[in-house]
């Protein structure tokens, strides 16, 4: 099972958490660093460092951020390729969080980087498309 560091900008990651474990419970080898505007980049870095050690896993470890090139996704890339035994995801939403802490336990950080891409394209959707996706299910199955 590969330990979690979610890590983002402001609130988003103690939130993402909080709002996760509500969900699916609460959720072993796994910490939130939140990076509040007064924090340096100096000390989100000691944070993740410290976060890293708190949920280090045989499996490894994965940081799961918010955006794709803001300071909580460098930093984490960073003690990613410093530590190795990393993955960085990026640009994570409440749905594949919460479906990848579900599916973690005996996943590689490969095969949970791989299951992770494919949930957060699966769960980026809209109603019309939705709507849509129901109904074709419904015309196939009245076919059969």
């Amino acid at each position: 099972m590969p330990g979690i560091v979610i890590t983002g900008h402001g609130g988003f990651a103690s939130g993402l958490l909080q709002a996760v474990e509500q969900v699916v419970g609460p959720q072993p080898y796994c910490v939130a660093v939140n990076f509040p505007e007064q924090m340096s980049t100096a000390e989100l870095k000691a944070a993740l460092i410290s976060a890293l050690a708190e949920v280090a896993q045989p499996d490894g470890v994965v940081f799961l951020t918010d955006m794709l090139g803001g300071s909580p996704f460098r930093c984490a890339s960073e003690l990613a390729d410093a530590q190795g035994h990393c993955e960085v995801l990026t640009g994570v939403n409440m749905q594949l969080v919460a479906e990848m802490m579900l599916e973690r336990d005996g996943l590689s950080l490969d095969e949970f980087r791989e299951l992770a891409l494919a949930c957060g394209k699966r769960g980026l959707t809209s109603l019309w498309h939705e709507r849509r996706r129901v109904k074709c299910e419904d015309v196939q199955t009245d076919g059969i």
